[in-house]
């Protein structure tokens, strides 16, 4: 593969709307009276410049891109938008090392939500458009990855997305340009409305506008360092959880239901796996805050509700300090952080339909072990899991426990604790944002670590993001090999 051209001229169109999108946060600063829009307008401009250099130099009449190429540009686009998205961070009156910026802009664009800022109260009202921004278009991008993407590419059992909506999506919506063109409208309105339900009860416009791109997102990013205990509504608290769960669920699940074929979102298999575990978590929580932090029934439910459906969503908001929970509190946080949603969503983490196929896999393996001759076929969402799926996603969830591992290790010799090297690392890679303990508990930020493990960080939660494979496999000989 020696032909680059198509891939940075796309990049260049990215880089192109990017610089659009800075635009909006200026004119948001314009309203306001902040000096930071002529920050945004210099970075816009610079942007925008870079990037109509790439789109015309490499500009092609026939764009073909093979699946070395699609690789090149799932990661170098996730990279590119993350090295630009920070240069407003550091220019702004936020004042950032570039450090510090590029890892804001990752986590904004992996719609991780973990954060660098201090004082998120004193932030220009441009600056924190921005961030939401960031994490409202990466969660558009991981959809349209998700089920237009990766599946072709078969990464991590991917192609089960294939499998499991072909047939009945391809009637309805035969071209992946009206797949995208559909599922940019649906990602709207819910934005939309979400910010009208935050706005009418009770939470400022400008407020209702940043945390419905954050929450249908499932970023998680707050303008305010008490995140949702801010609010102290339990309204809010329950629209949110509304919106992050629906940010946790298959979008193309939605379109078919639109589509008139409503039956498939109640059968499919993981939806009723994920309120299972999500049922049975926010239970357990519930009965333990009572019986050991002394906190009457009632707001137990609503402080396990929130916490444990923005932990399990990777959404990040918080209105308790779960690290004080106790040892049970941590256990089930730090689980939950590599649990995910459903294939097909906004969401990080493992995926709640690799965690089915691995444990039914686990049962087929016992019982051929009982049943030597038996012809035993492993099915998800009625349709058979061949070997080349299951190995699929069995050296998906290798990678990302080695990689977790890996990266808990290499924080650890930054002289962190256990309890923040571990759940840096989870909260990265599973892209959820707070970690557990003081430093990057829910009551604290990414700030005090050191510049190293930031950068380790930013790389975590691009590989986490993009399926570990989309990234380790350019590090392959073969790869490269024409």
């Amino acid at each position: 593969m020696r032909d680059f051209r198509s891939i940075l001229n796309i990049i260049g169109l990215l880089i192109c709307i990017e610089a659009i999108a800075m635009l909006i946060p200026m004119f948001f600063d314009l309203y306001y009276g902040n000096d930071d829009w002529l920050q945004f307008f210099y970075s816009s401009l610079i942007t925008f410049f870079i990037g109509i250099i790439l789109y015309f130099s490499f500009r092609k009449k026939n764009i073909k891109l093979g699946i070395r190429q699609a690789f090149l540009l799932t990661i170098s686009s996730w990279l590119v938008i993350s090295i630009f998205g920070a240069i407003p961070f550091v220019y702004s009156s936020s004042l950032l090392s570039y450090t510090d910026a590029f890892f804001e802009s990752v986590s904004g664009i992996t719609t991780t939500g973990a954060t660098v800022i201090n004082d998120l109260e004193n932030l220009s009202q441009g600056i924190l458009i921005w961030r939401s921004l960031l994490q409202w278009f990466g969660g558009i991008g991981i959809i349209v990855l998700a089920m237009a993407i990766l599946p072709t590419l078969q990464i991590g059992g991917m192609q089960l997305l294939h499998m499991e909506h072909d047939d009945p999506y391809e009637k309805t919506i035969p071209k992946v340009n009206r797949f995208v063109i559909e599922l940019f409208l649906l990602y709207v309105s819910l934005s939309i409305i979400c910010a009208f339900l935050y706005f009418v009860n009770g939470m400022k416009g400008f407020d209702s506008i940043i945390h419905a791109m954050t929450t249908i997102s499932t970023g998680g990013f707050s303008n305010y360092n008490e995140s949702f205990l801010y609010f102290n509504s339990f309204q809010i608290e329950i629209i949110s959880v509304i919106f992050m769960l629906i940010g946790s669920l298959p979008f193309v699940l939605y379109l078919q239901f639109l589509h008139n074929q409503k039956k498939l979102i109640f059968k499919d298999d993981q939806i009723k796996l994920f309120f299972l575990i999500l049922f049975i978590i926010i239970l357990l929580t519930t009965i333990w805050l009572i019986n050991n932090q002394s906190i009457d029934a009632i707001s137990a439910f609503r402080i396990a509700l929130f916490n444990i459906t923005s932990i399990l969503t990777g959404t990040g908001y918080t209105s308790s300090n779960f690290s004080n929970w106790g040892s049970f509190g941590i256990v089930i946080m730090m689980i939950i952080m590599f649990v995910g949603g459903c294939a097909g969503s906004t969401t990080g983490g493992i995926k709640i339909f690799r965690l089915q196929i691995l444990f039914r896999g686990a049962i087929t393996q016992i019982r051929k072990l009982t049943q030597p001759h038996a012809v035993l076929v492993m099915r998800f969402n009625g349709k058979t899991v061949n070997e080349n799926t299951y190995n699929s996603i069995m050296g998906f969830f290798f990678m990302y426990i080695f990689l977790f591992i890996l990266s808990a290790v290499s924080l650890s010799l930054f002289n962190l604790d256990f309890l923040t090297a571990f759940s840096a690392a989870a909260s990265a890679i599973s892209n959820v944002g707070p970690g557990l303990g003081e430093i990057i508990g829910p009551s604290g930020n990414y700030f005090l670590l050191d510049k190293g493990a930031k950068w380790i960080l930013s790389l975590t939660m691009i590989i986490g993001r993009l399926e570990i494979f989309t990234v380790l496999v350019l590090l392959s000989i073969n790869f490269w090999r024409s």
